[in-house]
């Protein structure tokens, strides 16, 4: 089985790329999802978050916004966030994988937004990056989190500039156009995974 890497930073329609390669029917690991399902009530990272930032645990669960005041408060607190909830992801990423494999799926996808940041393209066989220009980036983000354009310049400062993801990316999908042209590139790439997988079971 292989793996496709799926990356961009915020705003760039990550989410429509993962859902049109979901709908083709290959398997989407959603890491942000996964974090979401740890930090819930009953998740398993909440026990380690309170311990680490108590006033972050309300009611069993996280308080998401108690924790980024605590974060911006304290910003060494940041790495402990991490040491709890990377390897925690990263377990259920390895559980995801072993489930596609086990079903026979030629093409799984891990949907990872800080996939290069971590390294996490050493293990896939394709990078797959979303782009579009800044200025839609900027009012998408703006939209989506009600910001000011001050707060949505500063939110995409802090990741990989895009530029230097597109150029460690096998394949990039222009979001800038139309829905219709984001996926119509999306199926030309399915297209192409299709005819891999072909010649390998024809190698075979």
């Amino acid at each position: 089985m292989r793996v496709i890497g799926l990356t961009g930073g915020i705003g760039m329609g990550k989410s429509t790329a993962a859902a049109a390669l979901a709908r083709a029917g290959l398997p989407v690991f959603d890491a942000d999802a996964s974090v979401r399902a740890l930090q819930a009530a009953g998740g398993r990272a909440v026990p380690a978050i309170g311990r680490l930032v108590p006033d972050a645990v309300a009611e069993g669960r996280i308080d998401r916004a108690a924790l980024r005041r605590a974060v911006i408060a304290d910003p060494a607190l940041l790495a402990g966030l991490e040491g709890i909830m990377h390897p925690m992801v990263r377990a259920e990423q390895r559980r995801f994988l072993g489930r596609a494999r086990a079903r026979g799926h030629r093409w799984a996808v891990l949907d990872i937004p800080l996939l290069l940041e971590g390294g996490g393209d050493r293990a896939c066989d394709l990078v797959l990056v979303v782009s579009a220009p800044r200025a839609l980036q900027l009012a998408r983000v703006r939209l989506r989190r009600a910001m000011s354009p001050t707060e949505a310049a500063a939110l995409i400062a802090r990741q990989m500039p895009d530029a230097a993801k597109r150029a460690r990316a096998d394949v990039v999908i222009r979001t800038g156009l139309s829905r219709w042209h984001s996926l119509r590139q999306i199926r030309r790439l399915l297209a192409r995974l299709e005819t891999r997988g072909q010649q390998g079971r024809s190698a075979r």
